[in-house]
């Protein structure tokens, strides 16, 4: 008998837990399905519960032709050329085929070389960040933030940031990574490959401001995107990663390094030849910065746009719908009054005085080091004539007839004749009467100085400073010559009106946009001086039916304020009184009592009434001193106004915009003119019609406001404004000066051009001087521009309408008669019909019956 215990042993090797020896693998077999299909079951369970868990609130899937992500908002003279952007990111989208096949190329060699062959998800990466993410959030050193994306995931995230924000959409979070993972295989379901890459590559951020391929080829490069070469594209195929890190601008080898990764990567994918590989990897890396067109070109018309369009659309539709604005602005005008405005206000402020250097370096060793930072910050950059530098005085000449001065690493010259302007501020003084004769008297030794390198003769830019002896001092040739200048501390505003188009051709705010963001041009409310003289003439003509030879005397007179408990005694300019004068002659030389006497004829109601009906904005002074312009006006009121006189008395809107479209083109606004050269024909059919629907208002006759511009003609031909004649062209206008020369205006228009322009100081220091009037200081601002904005384009004589019912005549200057034609002291005048003078002046060689009778008796 056997063994108990032996068979015990026995029977344990052929029986496990129960199952036969001979059956153990088929229960392991059944064991381990059992426990994958319910580890399955689970992971299913898992990641069914986690998919819905972490959908939830995930953004819809975009629509390939509803994709409308956040772009630029463009702004565009009216000749087409760009005049500024506005964006929270500077995205333009790019259909994906005008997307070159090799710039996509390279993303994939980069980012994501298998990305046609999964379903959108890295699954060991997105593993790989969750892990380290949560080794991060337990404190493990070993873990971080991190984790390769596909082009796929990239895109989701874009899509995640436009829905929940940056800040959401980047946290360095799980759940994050999750929801990404889950919006990324969404994707793969719901598009096609290129549909995914068509959003990628207009979303992806690239550095420089750049969202989206377009924009990066035309921020680095200034390119469309088409026009890449390939060491461009994979230079900015290398840029997703770490656009800062890559950065060309801050670290070019860097980025170097990368564009040779992404190029090594496209050869070895088979994308690109060995040559093409070398070619591409032989090129510089050379870039260009972000062109800041706003600040560059025309701030202070582009700002005022801006804030139109906020108030009207909103900020949001400004900064991420991609509006195009077409404003009214033409590009050569805008230049032509900026230049005039820089020209007019430098040439002002050199009669004001010199107000000293930028700063002193008493010290010789601070001399050098100032001269050491020069070098270094200039380089190898030459000097270009005509460009302001900073310099520093080396050495004074012992006779005072220059001194030499350092401007990085160049030696050159400041003659005397450079800066004879620089007398100390004397707003009492007469310029040239006070011109220096040493440069003694205005710099040193170790003074830094703004300088502008020019050519012999443009050592001065005003005739009234240049000396004969002193040019032939100095030699034609073989050194660097400077002149003084400084930065102006005046300001100036320039307005110019196209009437017939009702166009804001140009508008200059002031000196300098980044130094001073203030817009005169809109926002100065100034004293208008002489150049409201007009509007009382007007309701004289309009209301009182007086007319050109309309006898007012010049006596004096005193008004009393019994409110303020003070009198008014006005003088004219040249504290003469006349006597009797006619109406056109106290305009023409902007006599003052006359004007003050009209005034008070019309009646300060009314007056303030008319104003108001001419345009003003802001109220009138209630008081006689308001004929003299002492209520303050903003420049583009002034120049609506004068726009109006231009336009015979009807009254129409001025435009800034010309048009805007949203970003598919639909029109949201459109103020075309029918003869707009640079706008298209269908703009020019739609808008001229509907301006058939505006006609304006006719605050004036069309009589009154004819001989109100045959009386500003006179001003320019015969009074005040006689340096107007320069342009060549018939102009009719008014200038306009303050009491102590606080304003200096000159408001004027040709038969298509209204332009005012205007010069003082923001917060009034001091006076502009005391022989600064409007014909002085302002006008020449208000010429310099008007050469250039109507060179080439001829302008005609202002001439009544057939349909107006005038009558002109000869009249005597003296007495307001009908004198002959051709004899002394007659001059023509337009009257409308019923208001022209009855008497005539007698014929010197008629006998008076009389007189006659009398001597017979």
């Amino acid at each position: 008998m056997a063994d108990p215990k032996t068979t015990d042993r026995s029977r344990s090797k052929l029986v496990l837990d129960g199952v036969p020896r001979g059956r153990w693998w088929k229960f392991l077999l059944k064991a381990a399905a059992w426990l994958a299909l319910t580890g399955a079951t689970a992971a299913a369970v898992a990641v069914t519960v986690i998919y819905y868990k972490y959908s939830e609130g995930l953004p819809a899937i975009p629509k390939v032709d509803e994709y409308w992500p956040p772009i630029v908002t463009e702004v565009y003279t009216d000749d087409a050329v760009l005049a500024g952007e506005f964006y929270n990111e500077r995205r333009k989208v790019v259909p994906y085929e005008r997307i070159p096949k090799r710039l996509v190329q390279a993303f994939i060699a980069s980012e994501d070389s298998s990305f046609f062959d999964h379903f959108g998800v890295d699954v060991l990466g997105t593993v790989r960040a969750g892990v380290k993410t949560v080794g991060a959030k337990l404190g493990l050193r070993s873990g971080g933030v991190q984790g390769g994306s596909t082009l796929t995931q990239q895109t989701a995230k874009a899509v995640l940031i436009s829905a929940e924000g940056y800040k959401n959409a980047t946290a360095k979070t799980l759940t994050r990574k999750i929801r990404e993972a889950i919006l990324a295989f969404r994707l793969e379901q719901a598009l096609t490959k290129e549909e995914i890459l068509y959003l990628y590559l207009n979303n992806v951020f690239l550095g420089h401001h750049s969202y989206g391929v377009q924009s990066a080829a035309e921020n680095y490069y200034r390119k469309d995107v088409r026009d890449l070469t390939l060491g461009e594209m994979t230079l900015i195929a290398g840029l997703p990663q770490a656009p800062s890190r890559y950065s060309p601008f801050l670290r070019p080898e860097a980025a170097r390094k990368r564009r040779s990764y992404v190029l090594r990567r496209m050869l070895d994918e088979g994308m690109i030849s060995q040559a093409e590989h070398d070619a591409a990897n032989a090129e510089p890396v050379k870039v260009y910065p972000v062109e800041d067109v706003f600040h560059e070109f025309a701030p202070f018309f582009v700002e005022q746009v801006r804030k139109d369009v906020v108030d009207r659309y909103g900020n949001p539709v400004l900064l991420k719908e991609g509006l195009k604005v077409f404003t009214t602005m033409d590009s050569e005008r805008q230049r032509a009054a900026q230049d005039a405005v820089l020209d007019g206000l430098l040439t002002v402020d050199k009669r004001q005085g010199w107000r000293g250097p930028v700063e002193q370096l008493a010290k010789t060793e601070d001399i050098k080091a100032f001269i050491e930072r020069a070098k270094k910050a200039m380089g190898k950059q030459e000097l270009v004539e005509n460009r302001l530098y900073v310099g520093v005085v080396t050495a004074v000449d012992s006779d005072g007839k220059g001194a030499d001065v350092q401007v990085g690493p160049y030696s050159g010259r400041l003659p005397l004749l450079g800066m004879r302007w620089a007398r100390k501020v004397n707003p009492e003084g007469y310029y040239p009467a006070m011109m220096i004769t040493s440069v003694k008297k205005a710099i040193a030794v170790g003074d830094v100085l703004v300088l502008r390198h020019v050519t012999k003769k443009d050592l001065t830019d005003d005739k009234e400073q240049w000396d004969r002896k002193l040019a032939e001092e100095i030699p034609d040739e073989g050194v660097t010559l400077f002149r003084l200048e400084q930065t102006p501390e005046a300001q100036s505003a320039l307005v110019s009106i196209d009437p017939h188009r009702q166009y804001l051709s140009a508008m200059v705010g002031g000196y300098d946009f980044d130094d001073n963001e203030f817009n005169r041009a809109f926002q100065a409310c100034r004293q208008p001086g002489s150049s409201f003289k007009p509007f009382v003439y007007s309701a004289a003509l309009e209301q009182l039916n007086w007319t050109e030879a309309t006898v007012i005397v010049d006596s004096p007179i005193v008004e009393h304020d019994p409110d303020n408990k003070v009198s008014w005694k006005p003088e004219n300019y040249s504290e003469e009184f006349v006597g009797d004068v006619l109406l056109r002659t106290a305009l023409i030389n902007s006599m003052n009592i006359p004007a003050v006497k009209t005034f008070a004829a019309v009646g300060v109601k009314n007056m303030a009434a008319w104003a108001q009906k001419l345009g003003m904005t802001t109220p009138m002074n209630m008081d006689f001193s308001a004929a003299l312009g002492s209520s303050c006006v903003y420049p583009i009121d002034l120049a609506n106004v004068y726009a109006t006189f231009n336009r015979y008395g009807r009254k129409k809107p001025t435009y800034f915009i010309r048009k805007v479209e949203d970003r598919w083109g639909r029109t949201l606004e459109d103020h075309t003119a029918f003869d707009d050269p640079w706008a298209p024909l269908q703009d020019r059919v739609a808008a001229g019609y509907a301006r058939l629907f505006e006609p304006g208002e006719q605050v004036m006759s069309p009589e009154t406001g004819f001989i109100l511009t045959h009386l500003l003609r006179g001003v320019v031909l015969q009074g005040t404004g006689g340096p107007a004649t320069k342009l060549g062209k018939p102009a009719a206008g008014k200038t306009g000066t303050t009491n102590d020369s606080f304003d200096a205006w000159f408001s004027a228009y040709t038969r298509d051009l209204v332009t005012v322009a205007w010069v003082g100081y923001d917060l009034n220091p001091h006076p502009l001087g005391r022989y600064e009037t409007g014909g002085r200081a302002a006008l020449p601002i208000w010429l310099n521009y008007m050469k250039r904005a109507l060179e080439g384009r001829p302008q005609g004589e202002f001439y009544p309408w057939q349909s107006m019912d005038l009558v002109k005549l000869y009249i005597d200057k003296k007495t307001g008669k009908i004198a002959q034609p051709g004899a002394k002291g007659a001059e023509l005048m337009f009257f409308k019909k019923g208001t022209e003078p009855k008497d005539a002046v007698p014929d010197k060689n008629q006998v008076d019956p009389d007189q006659f009778m009398m001597g017979a008796q």
